[in-house]
């Protein structure tokens, strides 16, 4: 899979330094994925989570470090691209105004 905003990724991984080793092990197992479907996602990690959003679109959510945080993406699986959205404290995440955003 191609990750769009990768270095939105790393900078996340800067600012939040507990987070960075799950970001980069995000990072390698994504890329080297072959998904074509949000089966397979969740084949590959298992916590990940489809989420209905206001545009009324799906978000792929995945726990990051320990669901400390959570790392909002869209997946294109038709063109085998990952759309980096948002990145999350488990608190921000829960309040939902996310969701609303998207």
């Amino acid at each position: 899979m191609k990750i769009l905003k990768i270095l939105r990724v790393r900078e996340y991984a800067r600012v939040h330094a507990v987070a960075s080793a799950s970001l980069e092990r995000w990072i390698t197992i994504t890329r080297a994925a072959d998904w074509t479907d949000f089966k397979d996602v969740k084949r590959t990690f298992d916590s990940a989570d489809a989420v209905e959003v206001g545009s009324g679109r799906i978000a792929v959510v995945f726990n990051v470090s320990g669901n400390k945080f959570r790392l909002i993406t869209a997946i294109h699986y038709n063109v085998s691209k990952v759309f980096v959205l948002r990145f999350l404290t488990h608190a921000e995440y829960s309040k939902n105004k996310w969701k609303q955003d998207l």
